[in-house]
């Protein structure tokens, strides 16, 4: 019956497979998948608004299917193109409906044509990507308009000069990714997926969308707030600024206007935020705020955004250790190692609802941080975080590895620096500066992570100090399990499965102390796997309640460590990835391993005040 079950499995994804090819999309099942995957409209794919710091009215989605195709990476592009592709998902996902992995020797191609928007005309047509794995052109009607290299920033290309008459308009991309064979930032993709690696995703793997924009625009802002001045500072960058031209930037509370500040453009405004209401863990309230470029009266640009009056800062408790603040309060920061893989998206969830339901789930087991783990997500992952008041650890996506790993802080052993390339650094270097910028906003985020463990760790003490230059509003724990230099905010162990810590009174004068990764516990649940073997947690069990047992060990541990200078902790893991099965969910989210109520009990009183004086 189990030869049969498989060949009847092996003929269905080699039919489904075939008529993708054919032109037709299907969903791709010989893996497990959402609950959410069904609702995937190949219409209108992820169609919600995708930048929701920067908001203006006149854009246009163009997720949906496109033309693709897989040729040798010595061809300038495709005879022909071989099927139907739902952008935006990876070519090797299931909801892709290609299911084909392209490597280091291929090319991807997409093609589209589209009808733009009445209301673009007459502006300046912005093509906007929101991630696309790894170096990419685009043509717009047969002509490039620009290249791009890096696996998880958005960039940007102004079209208006490749349109042409009418409102047909063919866009086409190219894209080389070499994964795990190339010097790039790609965080857990590896060519030949195993253990703590996953399946390669390569392409566009965010929305595609256009926007009408007036020849003088705003490109970016920036705004940062200090709530023991009652301040917000913004600035903005604006494209094509004319002499005299203003920026008009207000904060308001629903209607009601809370400051207002009229700038020369090239300016930073700094606002007055009266009877300030603070953004936390247990109330994530969240201002408006409009910026608009003003000349001779009128607005000639303008794009809503939104902020939060919060601080993240260190100070020392009644014994001189160092403690990670929210808000000039010690709050223990504790959630998940999360590492945003879906099985029928890869990179991408299948839908909204689907990513906020990882983040619901996570505040309803009682968890108030995140640590985002070698990987970017969508804008609107962060913004959630930001109106769910779910704090964020930001990991800086891996890649060029080779190093020596010495886990234990303060031991002169195995430790060793990457000797990388003047191009791979330069990869990093430039990467890292483009997610700083795009995420820079977002008031859920408290630290920056540029290095995990020793993967492709190089140069830390520089790199680290850059990360505090950049953005001296947060902190930076230089590298999350070491190797350890003295540098940076944090001194982070790793250790599984059970909660340790590096000695306070070693390393916690000058740093706040924090269990960087633990836990692990696995519970391959059938029926809801990856793969039918070689599944692993660190410590395995058979059912929830042994599991729930060792893992209430674990939290009560944790309170004892917090009372002598524990700051933060990371357990490993949100939910089950490929082959490992160390998730509080399946890694189809159908299965919560332990009773949401009993994790938030257990959980809940890590929160304790009265644990640190």
């Amino acid at each position: 019956m189990k030869k049969l079950s498989l060949c009847l499995s092996l003929f269905i994804s080699a039919y489904l497979s075939a008529n993708a090819q054919q032109g037709e999309w299907h969903l791709i099942k010989d893996k497990i998948t959402t609950p959410w995957a069904e609702k995937v409209d190949p219409k209108a794919p992820l169609p919600e608004y995708p930048r929701p710091q920067m908001v203006r009215g006149n854009w246009q989605n163009l997720n949906g299917l496109w033309n693709y195709a897989i040729v040798p990476k010595a061809t300038t592009g495709p005879a022909k193109y071989e099927g139907k592709i739902l952008v935006p998902f990876a070519v090797e996902s299931a909801l892709s409906g290609v299911g084909k992995t392209v490597g280091k020797d291929s090319m991807l191609w997409y093609k589209t044509t589209i009808s733009l928007n009445k209301t673009l005309k007459g502006k300046d047509v912005l093509l906007h990507f929101g991630a696309v794995d790894w170096r990419t052109e685009v043509f717009v009607n047969g002509k490039s308009a620009g290249i791009h290299e890096g696996g998880f920033d958005p960039f940007t290309f102004n079209i208006t000069p490749y349109l042409k008459g009418g409102s047909k308009q063919d866009i086409t991309v190219s894209v080389w990714d070499p994964t795990d064979d190339g010097p790039q930032p790609r965080g857990k993709q590896v060519k030949k997926p195993e253990g703590i690696w996953y399946t390669p995703v390569t392409g566009i793997w965010q929305t595609v969308w256009l926007e009408g924009v007036a020849k003088t625009h705003i490109e970016a802002t920036k705004q940062t707030p200090n709530i023991d001045d009652h301040t917000l500072s913004v600035s903005a960058e604006v494209s094509n600024s004319q002499p005299g031209d203003k920026l008009k930037i207000s904060a308001w509370n629903g209607k009601t206007l809370v400051s207002e500040k009229t700038i020369d453009a090239g300016e930073t405004a700094v606002l007055d935020i009266k009877d300030q209401h603070l953004w936390s863990t247990t109330d994530p309230f969240l201002y408006d705020l409009k910026v608009a470029v003003i000349r001779n009266n009128k607005a000639v640009d303008e794009i809503g955004s939104y902020f939060a009056m919060r601080k993240i800062s260190l100070g020392a408790d009644a014994n001189g250790i160092q403690r990670m603040l929210l808000n000039n309060k010690f709050v223990f920061q504790y959630g998940p190692l999360d590492q945003g893989w879906w099985p029928d998206g890869l990179y991408t969830p299948p839908t909204y609802e689907a990513m906020s339901f990882d983040i619901d789930k996570l505040k309803e087991m009682g968890f108030n941080m995140i640590r985002k783990h070698i990987k970017v997500e969508p804008a609107r992952y962060y913004a959630y975080c930001d109106k769910t008041g779910m704090l964020l650890w930001q990991d800086m996506p891996s890649g060029d590895l080779g190093n020596h790993w010495e886990n234990r802080p303060g031991v002169l052993d195995r430790a060793t620096d990457q000797q990388r390339t003047p191009e791979s650094e330069g990869y990093y270097r430039k990467e890292w500066n483009a997610i700083i910028n795009s995420l820079y906003n977002y008031p859920c985020i408290v630290v920056w992570t540029p290095f995990n463990e020793a993967w492709g760790q190089f140069k830390t003490v520089e790199i680290t100090e850059w990360t505090e230059k950049k953005d001296p509003s947060r902190l930076v724990n230089s590298a999350s399990g070491g190797n350890f230099y003295d540098t940076g905010n944090i001194v982070d162990l790793h250790n599984y499965p059970h909660p340790a810590m590096p000695r306070p009174e070693i390393f916690g004068k000058t740093k706040a102390v924090v269990l960087g990764e633990f836990g692990g516990l696995g519970w391959p649940v059938d029926g809801h796997t990856w793969q039918a073997n070689k599944n692993w947690g660190y410590q395995n069990f058979k059912n929830g309640d042994d599991l729930f047992k060792r893992y209430s060990t674990f939290t009560d541990r944790l309170e004892e460590l917090i009372k002598v200078g524990l700051s933060a902790a990371v357990y490993t893991q949100t939910t089950d990835v490929e082959g490992e099965v160390n998730g509080f969910m399946t890694y189809d989210r159908k299965v919560i391993k332990m009773p949401v109520e009993l994790l938030q009990k257990a959980n809940s009183k890590l929160y304790d005040p009265a644990l640190v004086k």
